[in-house]
């Protein structure tokens, strides 16, 4: 398995005005990432894992300051490459462990057909495979966003404004064909952004001042908690 390596998270929500005035000011020294398309933006769909008891869930509004949760995520719709993901949090420190999946395998673990996870190459899909059968995790909701990310070098500082935050609302249908006739906005105020910073051992300071806004502050959001309010 990887090596780990802790990162800082750390979210606040931000008004339109806000990211306007911020992006404006970040795009001066930080690069685009380069996996964006044309409008510097990309959709990012993610399929949760929990089980009967919402584990995941409860940990999150309870503040538990140790947890970790299972998604399978894609992007732009684009099903050549997916990813399992493990996420651990403890408190703002963020470890994540992903491995690459096939289409067909997506679809069997959505489907309850686990049986080949267990003798698989990736470590990560083998423990999601063994908290499948004991803590008897299943796919729960899907979570659909669009990303504009920023990239700074010094300190691996990736900057994010995430909008357009939209879930699945009672169906199991997680994968593209299927998901746009049913999704429904998962925010109150869906104009609202989320802006996400992420960077190693430290933040230089020229990036601290230019997220710096007036009233704004750190919250715990989570896109998870968000998506879980229709079931």
């Amino acid at each position: 398995m990887q090596q780990p390596h802790y990162r800082h998270e750390l979210k606040y929500d931000i008004t339109y005005a806000e990211y306007i005035s911020m992006r404006s000011r970040l795009q001066r020294i930080m690069t685009p990432d380069p996996h964006t398309g044309e409008d510097g933006r990309y959709l990012i769909r993610s399929i949760y894992f929990d089980n009967g008891d919402d584990k995941a869930l409860r940990e999150k509004i309870d503040g538990v300051q140790k947890r970790e949760k299972f998604r399978i995520r894609y992007y732009n719709d684009d099903l050549s490459f997916i990813t399992l993901e493990k996420k651990m949090k403890i408190n703002d420190l963020c470890l994540k462990y992903d491995a690459p999946i096939t289409e067909e395998e997506c679809r069997r673990i959505l489907n309850g057909d686990t049986g080949f996870m267990k003798d698989h190459d990736s470590e990560t899909v083998r423990e999601l495979y063994a908290k499948m059968r004991y803590q008897m995790l299943r796919p729960r909701v899907l979570v659909s966003y669009v990303r504009e990310p920023y990239i700074y070098r010094p300190g691996n500082v990736r900057v994010t404004f995430d909008s357009q935050i939209r879930t699945n609302m009672y169906g199991r249908d997680f994968l593209p064909g299927e998901v746009n006739v049913k999704d429904i906005s998962a925010t109150d105020t869906p104009q609202d952004m989320i802006l996400e910073v992420k960077y190693d051992a430290f933040m230089p300071g020229i990036i601290r001042d230019l997220i710096r806004v007036k009233n704004i502050r750190q919250q715990a959001f989570s896109k998870y908690g968000a998506c879980r309010r229709y079931g």
